[in-house]
């Protein structure tokens, strides 16, 4: 694959394109991936997640020029949610994030389409695509949308929670899941009124976990705590490495399972869709000679034979 080359000097147009193969491409997608799976999975991946509304975007923008600073190369993938109308990705955060483009990190909005397990796949792959073009941390932007935040958390070495004082993030209704998944808790706009408030109240409800996770504030119209932030990522990069490969047996394992039951899947409706038997038994069904958990049993057992 000539692609191949360029991907690992880190060319822009390769990466764009070895990424949309991840997203639409099965058959092209298996023959990148044997390619260039050896050398992936070095990366830290940092999730960063909260509500619509809680400034993600502009605070990623600011962090990775930040992280650059540092001597890192990140770069980002948004995980947008999907037009309905065309099956793409809405790229409002791309317009936010020109700063960061300029100074060099790559930026890519990938669609979630909607599916739980569908953005762990292209997600993935897309993160062994930018691995192998040399870029470390990966910094993966949720779209804040229930059960995605968990699927991330899934996925990152480092979890982000972003909490701002104006969307109506409080205590109460910060949501228990959120509460186990970050190992850092950032009250963003903390030049807004409220702020400090919510960061006491995070800091008692959450920082005084098990866990122990780091509190902090950031404002991105004021500049203030980015550096910090970007300096406690990087501190965490190299501490989470230990257990890196620990995590990565059960992603890989979790991966694993969700590739062999799709294959299932996907072989049990072809042959569904092939098979006399079942027609047979949508007919019985239809004149109550049969109940559908006995029609289920009896087509199961001869799918099993």
């Amino acid at each position: 694959m000539e692609i191949l080359a360029d991907l690992k000097k880190g060319k822009r147009g390769a990466i764009a394109r070895a990424i949309t193969i991840v997203e639409n491409d099965p058959e092209e997608a298996r023959k990148l991936l044997k390619k260039i799976y050896k050398d992936t999975g070095n990366s830290s991946i940092i999730g960063i997640t909260g509500s619509a509304g809680a400034g993600k975007s502009s605070l990623i923008n600011k962090t990775t020029v930040a992280m650059r600073k540092l001597r890192t190369k990140p770069a980002v993938l948004a995980v947008d949610p999907t037009s309905h109308v065309t099956g793409g990705a809405i790229l409002g955060d791309r317009v936010r994030m020109t700063e960061s483009t300029d100074s060099g990190t790559y930026i890519r909005s990938i669609a979630s389409r909607g599916a739980t397990g569908a953005v762990s796949r292209s997600l993935r792959n897309s993160i062994r695509v930018l691995e192998y073009a040399g870029f470390n941390p990966i910094v993966i932007e949720s779209v804040g949308a229930g059960q995605t935040e968990v699927e991330i958390s899934n996925i990152a070495d480092i979890t982000v929670v972003v909490f701002n004082p104006h969307t109506g993030d409080s205590i109460q209704t910060i949501k228990a899941g959120l509460t186990e998944i970050g190992d850092i808790y950032l009250v963003n706009k903390s030049d807004l009124s409220g702020a400090n408030q919510l960061f006491d109240a995070v800091r008692d409800f959450i920082g005084d976990s098990k866990r122990n996770p780091i509190v902090l504030k950031t404002s991105v119209k004021n500049n203030t705590g980015i550096t910090e932030f970007a300096k406690t990522l990087k501190d965490l990069m190299v501490i989470k490495r230990k257990v890196k490969k620990q995590k990565d047996q059960k992603r890989l394992e979790a991966e694993l399972k969700d590739i062999v039951l799709n294959n299932i899947r996907e072989r049990i409706d072809d042959m569904l869709e092939s098979d006399e038997t079942f027609s047979t038994y949508v007919a019985k069904l239809q004149s109550k000679d049969i109940d559908p958990h006995q029609a289920g049993d009896k087509i199961t057992k001869s799918l099993l034979k």
